[in-house]
């Protein structure tokens, strides 16, 4: 499967359970993004060499000229195999001759004469070959350059592709975290008024206690006297509680 087939099944799957993941939090869910976007670092990191390595051919006319095989072929066809057969000939020729007649240092002289005669041979039929290919090479290399292009910008638009997808991945998480911050300090508020809450309870209990115990004292010869101690604790209970609220609310515990 091609890389561009493989971005776009992955943004058919990955985006109906993106948006599922920001309209209900589940393990699920998560755990599905999860492996999304382990294949989604995996791909971009593909199609990233990929595009290196073409940028990388643009930039250098060598590799572009290195990957025309057809003209690579027909240099190789057209390179001077007789005379390199006839530099070998006579090169061992000589060795035959050397190991044959030492004692002719004319002969030996001549043959080494013919032995640089032949590499000069070879070498300048290899540059009138350079030089009669160079302007084919670069028309070759300007058509390359341009198929090379065409491939660029496609890996391009297919890296822009999952570049907006990992952005789309991370704007969810975004939004997943300040849900979770928001339910994070709703829970905070509630513990902070079930504290307030616990604590003008616990001082109610005390008062109610201390009546509770078995001591002799006057206030126990009005018996309505102890509906007015619970009267008078429980407003001053409750007005502890919205002390405590308005606290709160002036420090921008609470929302306004």
């Amino acid at each position: 499967m091609s890389l561009d087939a493989q971005v776009k099944e992955l943004e058919m799957e990955i985006y109906p359970v993106l948006d599922e993941l920001a309209s209900s939090i589940s393990t699920l869910n998560l755990e599905r993004v999860r492996r999304f976007k382990g294949h989604l670092l995996a791909l971009t990191q593909r199609v990233q060499k990929v595009r290196d390595e073409i940028e990388h051919l643009m930039d250098d006319d060598g590799d572009m000229a290195e990957m025309h095989l057809t003209e690579k072929k027909l240099r190789v066809e057209a390179y001077p195999w007789n005379d390199l057969h006839s530099l070998s000939n006579m090169s061992g020729g000589t060795r035959v001759l050397s190991v044959s007649a030492p004692d002719s240092p004319v002969e030996s002289i001549s043959g080494s004469q013919r032995l640089q005669r032949a590499f000069s041979t070879v070498m300048n039929s290899s540059k009138h070959g350079s030089f009669a290919g160079s302007s084919n090479n670069g028309e070759n290399i300007e058509q390359l350059e341009m198929l090379l292009e065409a491939y660029f910008v496609f890996i391009d638009n297919t890296l822009n592709k999952l570049l907006s997808l990992k952005e789309y991945i991370d704007d969810t998480e975004d939004l997943i975290n300040i849900k979770l911050g928001n339910v994070q300090n709703q829970l905070i508020q509630f513990e902070l008024l079930l504290t307030a809450a616990t604590f003008v309870a616990t001082i109610f209990a005390a008062v109610t206690g201390v009546f509770g115990m078995n001591f002799t004292a006057t206030i126990f010869d009005y018996p309505a006297a102890f509906n007015w101690v619970l009267v008078i604790t429980g407003l001053i209970c409750g007005f502890l509680y919205f002390t405590f609220l308005l606290y709160f609310k002036h420090k921008k515990v609470f929302p306004s």
